[in-house]
């Protein structure tokens, strides 16, 4: 069935179901665009989330890159970054294969459409016209029979009129004739015409039009075929890209899976483990009768040898918390003001920075002395002499670097031997950390009487004492860079921080948290007006941000 045949009298029909046909195909390239803006932005939006939780800092220089949920969380922004690409790619291909491709098509599609129809107005107008032509011509053979009849009436009466004379007859005679020859003639042309608009009429009903119209229908079909791949088009570009979001989706969970708490508390203790021994047992100091004290070996502080210990607020107070003033840190070359575990890894590192630096040199020095070989014997390629200064400076550089690693293998060295010595002074050892305060604070204004008085009339402490690590000697905190509050806390009692590490607080003082509990019974605080330390735990009302 086509149109040419069961449609041939619906012209102004097929005008208006291709024209409706025109309109879904650019309502269906909108839609597809406004699809294209929707991926667009939902990608655009991925991509900034993604770069709003990425590390600031470079893997290397963070140490939190080194615990698996840090990883892999990172890896889970990767992921969803590359999920964020392939929605891209779904619009940049909606956009090229769709919305490009078929505005072009609906463009072809509406001349085509123009074409047809406007070859078909043509052949009706020139039906129309034939039809007036035959309508003239039937109206003037109508007319010429009229005046033809008349005629021979007029020259009949006067035949038959007795008084009419010969020549009147004649006359009449003649005229009949000539409008009956009139007649004949409009009949002859009217009968020509109405064959000929017949001929025209047959042509334009059974053969003209039904070829526009079956133009007209290859077109449409054409264009609904076309329309149904574009229909496609907009699964088929989902579908491209399903596996490699698949793969995303993949990475997410294997990026899941490969959180290890374990390793992670491993990593946790290679970080920050300092290698100190803990403090021994603090022994009873009896000053019910005035006696010279012993220094106690385990004991923090040292004592002046051979004097007696002040009592009252006189006496010094042992150090034994596990904390320093970060301010008071002097970072020196040999990392000495880092606690022996972390120094040694930081010295490791270096030893291992410099060994590949020397290891460049010395590749460099011989790429050096062998093109100089090949000057030396090819002179034309170059002049030997021009590549001395440049062997005189790697070997400076070789032996500068000799230097660096033999000084960073002593101090490694001595930094584990520091470290084995504390291992063998924890094994031996069974204190436990200090308890937190649990009830009101104690008042330490019996601590800071004359305390420096009896520190500069003491002797330096003897070499067993200076063995004995002294936690207050390093910053727990050994990051160079300073790290911003995790929350904060309010003092609910007054304490007052004598002792180095710790800070003083009022009662009712908001405070920055820069550190929690790590089992100890004390938290690092940092007060607004400046000044950073630590203060007992059960002393504060903690809020984490």
């Amino acid at each position: 069935m086509d149109w040419g045949t069961e449609l041939w009298d619906q012209f102004e029909v097929l005008e208006r179901h291709t024209q409706w046909g025109l309109d879904l195909l650019e309502r269906y390239v909108k839609f597809v665009k406004e699809r294209t803006e929707v991926e667009q932005a939902y990608a655009k939006q991925l991509r900034n989330l993604v770069k709003k939780y990425l590390p600031k800092r470079p893997a290397k220089d963070d140490p939190e890159s080194r615990f698996s949920q840090q990883q892999s969380f990172v890896q889970i922004l990767q992921e969803v970054n590359d999920f964020a690409g392939q929605r891209e790619l779904v619009a940049e291909n909606l956009s090229v294969r769709v919305c490009l491709e078929l505005t072009k098509y609906s463009q072809e599609m509406k001349q085509e459409r123009k074409m047809h129809f406007q070859e078909g107005r043509r052949a009706q107008q020139q039906l129309e016209n034939g039809f007036k032509q035959l309508e003239n011509s039937k109206r003037k053979f109508e007319r010429d029979c009229r005046e033809a009849e008349k005629a021979a009436q007029t020259a009949e009466r006067l035949d038959q009129d007795i008084n009419a004379t010969k020549a009147d007859v004649e006359k009449a005679k003649q005229q009949a004739h000539l409008r009956s020859h009139m007649a004949e003639e409009s009949k002859n042309e009217y009968a020509a015409q109405l064959q000929r608009f017949n001929r025209d009429q047959a042509h334009f009903y059974f053969s003209q039009m039904p070829q526009i119209f079956d133009k007209l229908q290859d077109m449409d079909e054409r264009r609904a075929i076309r329309l149904g791949a574009g229909y496609g088009l907009l699964s088929e570009a989902e579908l491209e890209v399903v596996p490699i979001i698949a793969k995303c989706l993949e990475g997410m969970k294997v990026a899941a899976h490969a959180v290890d708490p374990k390793n992670d508390s491993q990593v946790l203790i290679e970080l920050h483990k300092s290698g100190f021994a803990r403090p021994g047992d603090v022994e009873f100091e009896d000053f019910s009768q005035p006696m010279n004290r012993a220094p106690s070996d385990s004991s923090l502080g040292t004592p002046s040898e051979g004097r007696p210990e002040l009592r009252g607020p006189g006496r010094s107070r042992a150090k034994r918390w596990p904390f320093g003033k970060k301010n008071k840190t002097v970072v020196t070359e040999d990392f000495s003001h880092l606690p022996p575990e972390q120094q040694r890894k930081r010295l490791q590192q270096q030893l291992e920075e410099r060994n590949r630096e020397l290891q460049k040199e010395v590749d460099q020095r011989e790429a050096l002395k062998k093109m100089k070989d090949v000057y030396e014997k090819t002179p034309q390629m170059g002049d030997p002499a021009s590549l001395e200064p440049q062997i005189t400076e790697t070997l400076g550089n070789i032996e500068r670097l000799k230097l660096e690693v033999q000084k960073y293998e002593a101090w490694l060295a001595e930094a584990e031997s520091r470290v084995l010595s504390n291992r063998g002074d924890s094994l031996s050892r069974h204190a436990r950390p200090p308890d937190p305060p649990t009830s009101a604070p104690p008042d330490n204004s019996s601590n800071s009487g004359s305390q420096d008085t009896k520190e500069s009339s003491e002797e330096p402490p003897s070499e067993e004492s200076q063995e004995t690590p002294i936690y207050t000697e390093f910053d727990e905190d050994f990051e160079e860079e300073a790290t911003s509050p995790i929350g904060h806390c309010v003092a609910i009692y007054h304490f007052e921080g004598s002792s180095e590490g710790t800070i003083s607080m009022a009662e009712g003082e908001d405070l920055s948290l820069m550190e929690e509990d790590k089992g100890d019974g004390w938290t690092r605080v940092r007060r607004k007006e400046g000044g950073e330390g630590y203060v007992p735990t059960s002393y504060l009302r903690v809020t984490l941000n």
